[in-house]
């Protein structure tokens, strides 16, 4: 949620940065124009109120000196109902006015690029030679078959589409890829954290989730209630309405959790294997800073990000998010794509955003700075350290031999009790 008085001193500069996600800028106009009748009712009501009480005093008065107060009491009647016609109405306004607070994105930084979607992204490094293959390489979702580390079919028979079982092999590399990636995010001063995986409609508002993309989410029957669809939305809540002390900001978390997505809007996109899936698990990585520091830990964060790519040996690139492409709450966000050699291409694995305090807003997270200073809005970050799921896909395709054998990575040998190839049995 952005702050309404800076939208009210700055409506161009909102107009400008909301036109480059290419919104009408008119709903800026008309989100002022509530807010102006917001102000103007409360002064209103506000003077009446102060009316009233003058009236009430001057009533007991005159009944204590035993005078007529019946034309005061008339005229305090009067006001009680102008009153009470003023509530009714501000309830209206303040609804239409919170209606497109919630549904207005945060205002990208100056760095972001401007452009229509992903193809519009700009490369900033590149890391690793594209894997090359002398022999006919295959998909992930065959070699998973072959090497019974996965079974699509019963999935489907027990979920729906775009659900697996890891069986096997499979199941051991996946818990190996989240214990390795919590112990090196451990290492990075990321305090690992285990969290709830159902959560209140409110928590999902606190990290904009909620009310613009309800569709995207799964949710319990007769329950306001949520399957997340990233801890980022439990790590982040972890803190809504407090006021941390100074000493908790920083703070870094670091969780590995199921993640539920019903892909709304994705149909006929990677229907097959491991990449766009309903259900997931994913290592997420979580800030909360001073705003003066927000942007250069966005840096630190996405070298976390490709650390774990550097570990496993894995080709990848990070690119810069354009105006087109950038999600809803973040203001900066880097992804890291993986090369997959099935697609010819890189293929996100990891989005690390700065949210500034947009988050925080919504999900009132303040800090101070010391005891008797101000409360100001922390910043909130986050990114994926990484999905696993997408992480296995790339080991697969790039770690694949011609005999259908995978080799794993060294790293995660001792993760896999010193096994260094997955083969057919």
């Amino acid at each position: 949620m952005l702050d309404i008085k800076f939208i009210r001193n700055n409506p161009d500069v909102v107009k400008e940065k909301t036109k480059k996600r290419e919104m009408d800028p008119v709903v800026i106009d008309e989100l002022l124009e509530y807010d102006e009748k917001r102000r103007a009712l409360l002064k209103e009501t506000e003077e009446l109120k102060a009316e009233r009480n003058k009236v009430s005093q001057n009533i007991a008065e005159k009944k204590r000196n035993k005078e007529d107060a019946d034309e005061d009491i008339k005229a305090m009647q009067e006001v009680g109902k102008r009153i009470s016609d003023i509530d009714g109405e501000l309830k209206d306004v303040e609804y239409e006015l919170n209606y497109r607070l919630d549904r207005l994105p945060n205002l990208i930084n100056d760095e972001v690029p401007v452009g229509k979607d992903d193809s519009e992204n700009v490369e900033i490094r590149r890391t690793g030679e594209q894997t090359k293959f002398d022999f006919e390489p295959k998909p992930h979702w065959e070699l998973l078959d072959e090497l019974k580390m996965a079974d699509f079919e019963r999935a489907s028979k027990v979920s729906g589409s775009r659900f697996v079982y890891l069986t096997g092999d499979g199941a051991r590399l996946e818990r190996a890829l989240m214990n390795f990636m919590l112990d090196v995010h451990r290492e990075n001063g990321y305090k690992e954290m285990m969290t709830p995986q159902i959560v209140r409609g409110d928590a999902m508002y606190g990290t904009g989730q909620l009310p613009k993309f309800e569709e995207d989410l799964f949710k319990i029957q007769d329950e306001s209630m949520y399957t997340i669809p990233t801890s980022e939305v439990t790590l982040t809540n972890y803190f809504a309405n407090e006021i941390l002390p100074i000493e908790d900001v920083p703070t870094k978390f670091a969780a590995s959790t199921a993640c539920f997505r019903s892909e709304a809007g994705s149909a006929g996109r990677d229907t097959r294997g491991l990449i766009r899936l309903h259900q997931f698990n994913k290592v997420e990585m979580m800030r909360f800073e001073k705003p003066e520091d927000s942007f250069e830990v966005l840096e630190e964060m996405t070298g976390h990000a490709e650390n774990i790519l550097n570990l496993l040996e894995i080709p990848h690139r990070t690119v810069i998010l354009c105006t087109g492409d950038i999600g809803f709450g973040s203001a900066k966000t880097y992804d890291v794509e993986v090369w997959l050699p099935q697609y010819g291409d890189y293929r996100e694995i990891s989005s690390i955003s700065n949210m500034t305090d947009f988050q925080a807003r919504r999900a009132n997270i303040r800090f101070k700075r010391d005891k008797d200073a101000k409360p100001e809005y922390v910043h909130t970050l986050n990114g994926s350290g990484l999905a696993v799921g997408r992480t296995m896909a790339a080991i697969i395709e790039n770690y694949q031999n011609e005999d259908g054998s995978v080799t794993i990575p060294e790293v995660l040998r001792p993760y896999m009790g010193g096994q260094s190839i997955i083969e057919k049995v």
